[in-house]
């Protein structure tokens, strides 16, 4: 198996996927940044409160 062959059938493979549209990717990429700033924001909590819980019995 030769590269021209490797890329070939690399193309060939291409033209099957089933691309999201330009709104699709939008809307995903709009979710997967407010669950990632949601997540940040519940861990920065819990932070602030583990900070002060084990400051309280340690100082």
């Amino acid at each position: 198996m030769g590269i021209k062959s490797y890329l070939t059938e690399s193309y060939t493979e291409l033209k099957k996927v089933n691309w999201p549209t330009r709104q699709e990717t939008t809307k995903l990429t709009l979710i997967v940044i407010g669950f990632s700033l949601g997540v940040a924001i519940f861990l920065g909590i819990l932070d602030i409160i583990f900070s002060n819980a084990l400051s309280q019995f340690f100082f």
